[in-house]
């Protein structure tokens, strides 16, 4: 597994006990169909969140935010479609990020509630 790849896997569990810690109920990691990824489904209160995790080592030159582009955003709008429609969900859907920045062994996480929305086509 490569550096890159441990820090993912490591800053999506730091996730995951992240959103626990708040009351949310996990209801997928790592859901998958087709080409389609999301990294965390969950419920919060009546709300389904769609959670794109970012990790990076102190290293990076950006943010982990500054990596949800455009693009990733339509990847990820339609992941949640996919989602909806194969579970027959029926919830107001939010779109959050998990940012993870890890110093060595300690680690800084920061969670941006609505941090986008479905674009207007």
């Amino acid at each position: 597994m490569s550096k890159a790849q441990e820090l993912g896997r490591k800053g999506e569990e730091l996730a995951v006990e992240h959103l626990r810690s708040k009351g949310y109920e996990i209801l997928a990691l790592n859901w998958h169909s087709h080409h389609l990824e999301i990294d965390i489904i969950a419920k919060d209160g009546n709300e389904l969140v769609i959670v794109e995790v970012k990790a990076r080592g102190t290293d990076s030159y950006e943010h982990p935010t500054e990596a949800v582009s455009n693009k990733k955003i339509r990847f990820l709008v339609n992941a949640a479609e996919a989602y909806i429609q194969e579970n027959n969900v029926n919830l107001d859907t939010r779109f959050d990020v998990v940012s993870i920045v890890f110093y060595g062994r300690s680690f800084e996480i920061e969670h941006f509630k609505d941090a986008f929305y479905p674009p207007v086509n």
